[in-house]
């Protein structure tokens, strides 16, 4: 039961958390990033759907009844975080490949066992090298989508 409560007020709290870390950002850099950050969340949101069908992963704790128990994850530090990560590296792809890596392996390799742990979440048939693998490919189409948002676009820098 214990483990329960902390599941049910961490997850909306990280989506919290990660959305007050907006003012720090300057408008011009949230419009910049914003969309190619929501793409990539739509991405990661579809990407959830094709998980719970093929049992990738499992959510145990729920926020709300109709929201999947990876939301908070997804519309919370993926989206914020993907904003921060283009804002701090983009135009630099070593140092986004790097921080991409980094960030990614602490949540494979560490905050996977501890939303296990908690009892919020879990790898099913999915290995964790598996998951590594699709962070990658999401990094990559996360760049991909700014490039192309740049190319397309006149962006104000």
């Amino acid at each position: 039961m214990k483990n329960l409560k902390v599941a049910k007020a961490l997850l909306p709290a990280m989506m919290v958390l990660s959305w007050l870390t907006i003012p720090l950002l300057r408008k011009k850099e949230i419009k910049r990033f914003l969309p190619a950050s929501i793409l990539m969340a739509s991405v990661v949101w579809l990407e959830g759907k094709l998980a719970k069908k093929r049992k990738w992963w499992w959510y145990y704790v729920k926020i709300h009844p109709k929201l999947p128990g990876g939301f908070p994850l997804t519309w919370g530090p993926f989206l914020i975080g993907s904003i921060w990560i283009l804002r701090l590296t983009y135009g630099k792809f070593k140092w986004y490949l790097l921080l991409n890596l980094f960030i990614d392996t602490i949540f494979t390799y560490k905050f996977v066992d501890t939303l296990k742990d908690l009892g919020i979440a879990s790898l099913v048939r999915l290995k964790k090298y598996q998951l590594s693998i699709l962070f990658f490919v999401k990094s990559l189409l996360l760049y991909g989508f700014q490039i192309i948002r740049e190319k397309i676009g006149k962006i104000e820098r």
